[in-house]
């Protein structure tokens, strides 16, 4: 199948009643597991080149792994720039071929959050891309905290900037490595009901799996990002490896211990999402 825009798998899921993984990438050998994942599920899927994958690993590099990957799937496959926080990031994204961005102006007041987002929003649209924003901050564990979405700002927000999926501030933390206290679903409710926007969950890992089904298959919630969940078991089963296996040196041999088993987890994070 072509690469899918954001837009193209998240309007589905909000009639269908269901979410769509984020998965957050930092290799060749994860981003192939998680794409074999959701074709063993028959569902759609979202690979994501955060900050430090793109530290590690240049943004052209991404997007040509990526659409190898989307374009040889057989089932939609979204190539999505995550927390980009310049427009340099998102030009080259977009420019690389990637379906979807992320504009990250949650640190920015309110009034220059929404005028960069609007702009960025503008810039992807016009070239076939779809574009997500960030309102309230979600914060990181032991790390920056947390500011909560106000709902009307959020309706403000959707409505001024044009973004195709809202990621909001409920509760949830990046990079928890365990399920929080659960995220606040008053708030959410509340600010669906003034946008009718998908809404994103950053830090998906540390929301509490019941939690996760009920809200993918309930709400507004369309989109939730799963990165530490999913590294937890790539750094334990790296370590298992070569216990066992201690005078095993070869990179490819090393990393192909790992894709079953990031398979049978991303396959547990996907079916977690649907009904």
């Amino acid at each position: 199948m072509t690469r899918a825009t954001l837009s193209e798998v998240l309007q589905p899921a909000m009639a269908g009643g269901y979410a769509v993984a984020g998965v957050v990438c930092l290799g060749w050998e994860d981003a192939r597991a998680y794409v074999t994942a959701a074709e063993a599920e028959g569902a759609p899927l979202i690979l994501q080149a955060g900050p430090g994958a793109r530290a590690h690993t240049p943004l052209p590099v991404w997007g040509a792994m990526f659409r190898e990957l989307a374009e040889n799937a057989s089932v939609p496959i979204v190539t999505h720039l995550d927390h980009g926080t310049d427009e340099e990031d998102c030009r080259i994204a977009i420019e690389e071929g990637f379906s979807s961005i992320m504009y990250d102006g949650s640190r920015l007041a309110l009034e220059d959050n929404i005028a960069q987002t609007a702009r960025l929003a503008e810039m992807a649209h016009a070239a076939g891309v779809s574009c997500e924003g960030e309102i309230g901050f979600v914060g990181y564990a032991a790390g920056e905290a947390s500011r909560g979405t106000d709902p009307e700002e959020a309706a403000r927000f959707a409505r001024e900037t044009g973004v195709d999926a809202m990621a909001i501030s409920v509760g949830n933390t990046h990079l928890q490595t365990t399920a929080g206290d659960g995220l606040d679903e008053a708030r959410i409710a509340a600010i669906a009901a003034l946008t009718a926007t998908p809404l994103v969950i950053h830090g998906g890992s540390g929301v509490p799996h019941e939690q996760r089904h009920r809200l993918a298959t309930g709400s507004s919630v369309c989109k939730f990002n799963i990165g530490t969940e999913l590294r937890q078991i790539f750094g334990a089963t790296i370590r298992q490896t070569l216990a066992a296996n201690p005078d095993m040196y070869d990179r490819i041999g090393i990393l192909s211990s790992l894709h079953d088993p990031l398979v049978q987890a991303a396959r547990t994070v996907i079916r977690g999402l649907r009904p």
